[in-house]
């Protein structure tokens, strides 16, 4: 006596028909994850474009004005240390000079 193998081919089949569709669902999700990715790459590519490149000549602008104005202060303050340091200088040379010309009583 053979066996009746159509239920076995029933569920063989249904297990096919399975397979099939999760690897449908899976080519399916691929392809919406690729486009996704796509979507988002573009997003960043214009919030680039149109935000951050704006935002960052306008910040490059601000820092090489800071730049310009900090050698400039450091300069003047260079030339003011000599001007100080100048006085300074006359001020003692004159107080010795004048100190020198004074007796002080002591032989």
């Amino acid at each position: 006596m053979v066996p009746d193998l159509t239920t076995t081919n029933i569920l063989l089949g249904i297990i096919a028909g399975v397979g099939v569709l999760e690897g449908a669902v899976v080519v399916t999700l691929l392809v919406n994850g690729v486009l996704l990715c796509r979507g988002v790459l573009q997003a960043v590519h214009r919030l680039e474009e149109q935000q951050l490149t704006p935002a960052l000549t306008r910040v490059n602008a601000i820092l090489d004005d800071v730049h310009a104005v900090t050698s400039t202060v450091r300069a003047e303050t260079g030339r003011m240390d000599r001007i100080a340091q100048w006085i300074a200088e006359r001020f003692s040379h004159s107080r010795h000079a004048a100190a020198g010309g004074r007796s002080t009583g002591v032989m």
